[in-house]
């Protein structure tokens, strides 16, 4: 299951208001590349495909494809705002080493990425 804190539904709900689209769905996923071998995704989606995962989490709805879902099983996402800025951050149990772009990881079945040089 892939669950969302109530800071990161919160900061949706507001995205999805401003940009007028608020029954979309979150589409999560991961792709091969980045700085650790694989990447986080998100996206709006206006429906599900027939093969996704679908959740909610306090209102807004989550779908993910099966291949990403085996990658983010028990994962948690969050909305974290810093002096820096703010965004999405996704805590994922299964990443073993994750860079510090935030946005890329690896699982103890996966290959080296290229670094990212920071």
């Amino acid at each position: 299951m892939l669950t969302m804190t109530q800071a990161a539904t919160q900061k949706l709900q507001t995205i999805m208001q401003e940009k007028n689209i608020p029954n979309h769905a979150l589409r999560v996923f991961v792709s091969g590349g980045g700085c650790s071998g694989l990447s986080y995704g998100m996206t709006f989606a206006e429906a599900p495909e027939s093969d996704d995962r679908v959740f909610e989490a306090n209102g807004v709805k989550v779908v993910v494809d099966p291949v990403s879902f085996e990658y983010l099983r028990g994962a948690q996402i969050d909305y974290v705002d810093t002096l820096m800025g703010g965004g999405f951050r996704i805590d994922n149990p299964q990443a073993v080493q994750t860079c510090a772009c935030g946005s890329s990881f690896r699982t103890a079945a996966g290959e080296q990425g290229t670094p990212c040089g920071r």
